[in-house]
């Protein structure tokens, strides 16, 4: 069977709809608990992981994360994924070659 933009990326058992937040931070405990990873991570971690790996490893800018985040603006984004003032006056020194 072939997925469509409509599936959900964690199905429930009973049918095609989408398991709970809750339910997802659960699993997530459960697997950071496996692992003995310290700290208090959950289902918005794995949004923001997904933002960063897109931003860092993919080149994926600013505004299509916002798109995707629903956030009402870049700087939004930008607070989100927590990119300092820093790390964007950087950007703007790297030469144009």
């Amino acid at each position: 069977m072939q997925s469509t933009d409509d599936d959900a990326l964690f199905a429930s058992r009973k049918g095609r709809r989408s398991i709970t937040i809750q339910c997802v931070n659960n699993m997530v405990k459960n697997w950071v608990g496996e692992v003995n990873l310290k700290g208090n991570y959950g289902a918005h971690s794995l949004r923001k992981t997904w933002g960063y790996v897109q931003r860092t490893t993919y080149g994926v800018g600013f505004e299509i994360l916002c798109k995707r985040f629903n956030h009402s603006s870049p700087a939004i984004t930008l607070r989100y994924l927590g990119i300092e003032d820093k790390e964007v006056q950087n950007i703007l020194m790297n030469e144009v070659g």
